[in-house]
């Protein structure tokens, strides 16, 4: 009788967080900012269907790089709990760090698990709050880790060089124009190279969550006609997700992986499979599908 092949924990922990890692690099980066009225999240994506920036609740909002089809499932899953929880109890106890908090324990559990391949994704919970202090965003790698962040943060295939740019030319208190091309030149740095690279409006995918709106819904995108006027360029076709198709990177540049985790190219990226739902972070109890994911009204 053979021995079986023995792999010590340790080896097998670094070989799928080294998966993890590689998956996600070859994504497209995402950038969020704080400016003065709220939080305003800035990505390449040459998508017009396949959103990174969703809604999740009134004040809270989802971001992510990677694999498309598996933090599809996480968003679902998010939107799922927020509404479930917000129907049972009060709008007011929807909170970002709660559904930080119960995303993170799904991370974990898929990373950790030995029956299936950990998720290529990292998220971003952001949620505004009625001041600038009261704002929060959250970072969730692959692996369930939660960073509290603060001012600005990048993730995706140019973490390192947007978040060097950001640190060097962040300005606290600026207005969203400012932010807006403060993340887009972030985006356009390049790793290890020092060069910047132009990205039209046609191939960002820009929303904010602003604390100024009327609503109780704080979350809006930006359309094509304004991304023109803050950047200076493009006509009445440009907007978030209008790309060119053609696989170039957004500056005129072959991109170095057109079908990376995040790029609708890669026909792996449908939305499918499963995710565990997501756990109540005040009862324990995994939010029931079998009832209506509904808030109340509003009065």
């Amino acid at each position: 009788m053979s021995m079986p092949f023995y792999v010590s924990p340790e080896q097998l922990m670094k070989d799928r967080a080294d998966f993890a890692r590689k998956g996600i690099a070859r994504g497209r980066s995402l950038v969020v900012v704080q400016y003065a009225d709220g939080i305003v999240f800035v990505s390449e994506n040459l998508s017009q269907a396949l959103h990174k920036v969703s809604e999740i609740y009134d004040r809270i909002a989802f971001a992510a790089v990677g694999r498309y089809n598996e933090f599809e499932n996480l968003r679902i899953a998010g939107v799922r709990l927020a509404d479930m929880r917000g129907y049972a109890y009060d709008r007011r106890d929807v909170t970002g760090r709660g559904l930080a908090n119960a995303y993170a324990q799904t991370l974990g559990t898929i990373f950790s698990s030995g029956g299936e391949k950990p998720y290529e994704v990292e998220l971003f919970v952001a949620e505004v709050g009625d001041t600038a202090a009261e704002d929060s965003i959250y970072r969730l790698t692959y692996d369930g880790q939660v960073a509290d962040e603060h001012d600005y943060a990048a993730m995706g295939g140019s973490t390192e060089a947007a978040t060097t740019y950001l640190k060097e030319h962040f300005t606290p208190g600026a207005d969203l124009e400012s932010a807006i091309r403060l993340a887009v030149q972030a985006l356009g740095q390049a790793e290890n190279s020092g060069d910047t690279r132009a990205i039209p409006a046609a191939n960002l995918e820009v929303a904010v969550l602003d604390r100024t709106r009327s609503q109780q819904r704080k979350f809006k995108r930006l359309t094509a006609g304004q991304l023109g006027r803050i950047l200076g360029t493009g006509g009445p076709g440009d907007g978030p997700g209008n790309g060119n198709g053609n696989g170039n990177d957004g500056g005129g540049h072959p991109s170095t992986d057109p079908s990376g985790p995040d790029s609708p190219a890669d026909p792996t990226d449908t939305a499918g499979g499963s995710v565990p739902p997501l756990e109540d972070p005040v009862s324990g109890e995994p939010e029931r599908p079998d009832e209506p994911p509904v808030a109340p009204p509003v009065s």
